[in-house]
């Protein structure tokens, strides 16, 4: 039965044949006839263009001299006499480029010249003057043909310009046989100021323009040669062009069979292996740019299909991962949240219920102790429940700052009034009182410090002091946070930034505190355009590096 069906390249070839070469062959006839008719009218159009251009020079060239002749004309009134006047235009006559003379004459003595003029093959030039005679300039014909020609150097087209006897006044490409073919065709009765088309061959057209003032007509030649240049060798460049597309499709289909072929024979071993319960096998193609996209897309599903199990049990076990990490965080949040609520909220409790008992008699002092203590422990949850409230408008990038020159040692006084410093650590500041003010938000950079300053006064050694140190570098402040302790691990160290870590872990939790501060601190201070490092080394237990822009309006 499969004998009955052809092979692929059978198909492909009956397929080649109808479907490219007889439509590639009516094409082409269709293509060189609408060739010829788009060449044939862009000959009339450049034909009609130059007549035009040409027309333009002559009256460019008219209206250059009339105006010239004006001007002395205007002149003329000024000479008292016949031979004064007859001087200034010989003065004149040698300003005028390429103006062969320049005299005054009646209508019998313009005839005269006009007549004159034709048999020397010169140009007339008359301007009426108010006294009715005539400002007569004489031209030399071959200096008019530089002017009417002068945008056309390469024209290879033949342009005439005839007198109203059809004499020859300027020529470009002159041939006699050709001139006197033109002529013939020229039609008796003209039609003014308007480009027409004439001729008996339509791949060779004709144009005439003929002109009033001055009376002469122009005429546009296209020669057989422009013609053949045109339009025959573009259809013979059409008919080879569609000779070598035949011959690159030919060839194009073979390599495109070939390598079908190929891959086809790669999915029919995938597939027979598969049959046989290798599942492991993939298929590996031959991809070029002759492949077929479909052929790709089988054989990516055959490999995919086979890599499917894997693929899930890896998905399986990064959610996993990210499972342990969101519960790890929620027994963070659990923890930190009852490890630091319960304390001042038994405190509070505690003192609460002191101060409310009837049966006791309680003096002043402890009193103020008492209310002291809850007044402590309140701000203590109340920074707390900031803190917690801070992190979703840090990590949603929300945070608002409001700028505003800060005066630094002002800034870290109010940050010490606000922190506990139970071991009463010693805290310095090296900051100068004339340091310059620094582009901030007065309350979070207080808050900044308040964080840096009670986690200094936790984690520092035993009679270490707490030093606080400022400098300018250019238009930036460099503030530097530094306590005695014990060298921190790279690896601990870049982990401090992030949310409920401590150095002190939490089976062995010495200290109090959420974990949160630096958290918090960091994205307080890139929130201010600054900049926040950390570091532990020898010279320095723990160093907190703040980077802030300095205030353009100076010290305090």
């Amino acid at each position: 039965m499969f004998n009955k069906h052809l092979k692929i390249v059978e198909q492909i070839a009956i397929v080649f044949f109808f479907a490219v070469i007889i439509p590639m062959s009516i094409s082409g006839f269709i293509i060189n006839n609408i060739n010829q008719q788009s060449m044939r009218h862009q000959l009339r159009e450049s034909a009609v263009l130059i007549a035009n251009m040409v027309s333009d020079e002559i009256d460019f060239f008219n209206k250059t001299v009339n105006n010239s002749l004006e001007q002395v004309a205007v002149s003329l009134k000024y000479f008292p006499g016949k031979s004064a006047k007859q001087k200034y235009l010989d003065s004149v006559e040698k300003t005028l480029f390429d103006c062969d003379d320049l005299s005054i004459a009646d209508e019998k003595q313009l005839e005269d010249i006009k007549i004159k003029n034709r048999e020397n093959k010169k140009a007339t030039v008359p301007y009426k003057l108010s006294d009715g005679n005539f400002l007569v300039a004489t031209y030399k014909i071959s200096a008019m043909r530089d002017e009417l020609f002068r945008s056309l150097p390469d024209e290879k087209r033949q342009i005439y310009v005839i007198g109203s006897n059809r004499n020859l006044i300027a020529e470009h490409n002159y041939s006699e046989e050709a001139f006197k073919k033109t002529i013939a065709l020229l039609p008796q009765k003209l039609k003014k100021q308007t480009p027409v088309i004439f001729g008996d061959v339509k791949n060779q057209p004709l144009v005439y323009v003929s002109k009033e003032n001055p009376n002469i007509t122009i005429i546009v030649n296209t020669t057989e040669k422009i013609t053949k240049k045109a339009i025959t060798n573009n259809s013979l460049k059409i008919i080879l062009s569609c000779l070598i597309a035949a011959l690159a499709i030919i060839l194009v289909i073979g390599i495109y069979t070939y390598y079908l072929y190929i891959n086809i024979r790669q999915l029919f071993k995938g597939i027979i292996a598969i049959s046989k319960g290798n599942y492991e096998r993939q298929i590996r193609l031959l991809t070029t740019a002759f492949t077929p996209h479909e052929i790709i897309f089988l054989a990516f599903e055959f490999n995919r299909m086979a890599n499917e199990i894997h693929k899930s049990y890896k998905q399986l076990k990064k959610n996993n991962v990210e499972l342990k990490q969101l519960n790890e965080f929620r027994s963070n949040l659990i923890d930190t949240v009852s490890h630091e609520l319960r304390t001042p909220l038994t405190s509070i409790q505690g003192y609460t219920s002191r101060l409310m008992r009837q049966d006791i008699i309680i003096d002043e002092e402890t009193k103020e102790k008492s209310l002291r203590i809850i007044k402590e422990q309140s701000e203590r949850l109340k920074r707390l429940i900031e803190d917690l409230l801070t992190i979703p408008d840090i990590e949603g990038m929300r945070l608002k700052t409001i700028t505003e020159d800060v005066w630094l040692p002002e800034v870290l006084e109010e940050s010490r009034l606000l922190i506990k410093n139970k071991a009463n650590k010693e805290i310095i500041f090296k900051v100068a009182e004339d340091f310059p003010l620094i582009e901030a938000d007065k309350d979070r950079l207080i808050q900044v410090f308040a964080n840096l300053l009670e986690n200094a006064a936790k984690y520092a050694s035993e009679d270490s002091k707490i030093i606080v140190e400022a400098y300018p570098e250019k238009n930036k402040a460099k503030i530097f946070v530094k306590n005695d302790c014990e060298i921190i691990p790279q690896a601990k160290l870049k982990k401090l930034f992030e949310k409920f870590i401590r150095l002190d872990d939490n089976t062995t939790r010495t200290t109090r505190g959420t974990g949160l501060g630096l958290f918090i601190v960091k994205g307080l201070i890139e929130a201010m355009n600054g900049k926040i490092v950390l570091h532990s080394d020898e010279t320095c237990g723990f160093c907190v590096e703040i980077t802030l822009k300095l205030s353009k309006e100076g010290i305090k």
